[in-house]
């Protein structure tokens, strides 16, 4: 992958929540699984059809030989996980049970480059990454589980640009932070992952990279339905 397809490419961020001393609390998959077998999921604005195609998307994580999940859609402002439309505030969402925290009516997912018009693929790539997200799943890239070794001062420079504009603390937070191997569950690193980032091998020191990938991967497949079993 060349260095101005990276440039090209929309980077989706995890929200976190504040615990009542102000702190940043840690975004981690075992605290944030859901343990119920079905979530609400209700959309605070947007075109009917798009919703639509959101929701079909979501469900592929669902159903049988997948999550032991349902997606039902409630039209609710406090629906579970609750999705925006919003413009200019990029494509991002709580991680898992995080969501519970946030007030009812506000929204826990937003898609900010997601129109109409949109593709089929775009829409696919999206939702299936933040929706990984809303139940539980991390970042691929910050896998304890042989991790990566960055090229700091590049990623730093490149994610600095447009279209992604992120200082440095941003940049920290969803791309070298690592997960304490203790606070979650999963397998090595895997770079077919739909919650993998697109990664140019000029971004990293061990020559590691990895594709903008539009789909699960089988390894996503298999953890889903360890993670939600029927």
């Amino acid at each position: 992958m060349g260095q101005d397809n990276v440039n090209k490419n929309h980077f989706c961020t995890v929200r976190t929540v504040q615990d009542t001393s102000g702190r940043t609390k840690a975004a981690l998959l075992n605290e944030a699984r859901w343990n119920v077998s079905q979530l609400t999921v209700g959309f605070l604005e947007g075109d009917p059809e798009l919703q639509q195609r959101v929701l079909a998307v979501a469900r592929e994580w669902t159903g049988q030989d997948m999550a032991n999940l349902k997606f039902l859609e409630a039209e609710e402002a406090n629906a579970d996980i609750r999705i925006a439309f919003q413009q200019g505030d990029g494509s991002w969402s709580y991680l898992g049970t995080h969501a519970q925290q946030i007030p009812a009516g506000e929204p826990t997912m937003n898609y900010g480059w997601l129109t109409p018009e949109s593709t089929d693929d775009d829409v696919r790539r999206v939702v299936l990454h933040e929706f990984g997200h809303a139940v539980g799943l991390i970042h691929e890239h910050q896998n304890p589980q042989k991790p990566i070794q960055w090229n700091r001062a590049a990623v730093i420079a490149d994610l600095s640009g447009p279209p992604n504009n992120w200082d440095e603390q941003t940049i920290e937070h969803n791309i070298f932070r690592k997960y304490s191997a203790g606070d979650v569950t999963g397998t090595d690193t895997d770079k077919d992952s739909i919650m993998m980032y697109p990664i140019p091998q000029s971004w990293t020191l061990d020559g590691f990279s990895a594709d903008l990938n539009s789909g699960l991967s089988s390894t996503d497949k298999e953890f889903i339905r360890s993670a939600y079993p029927w």
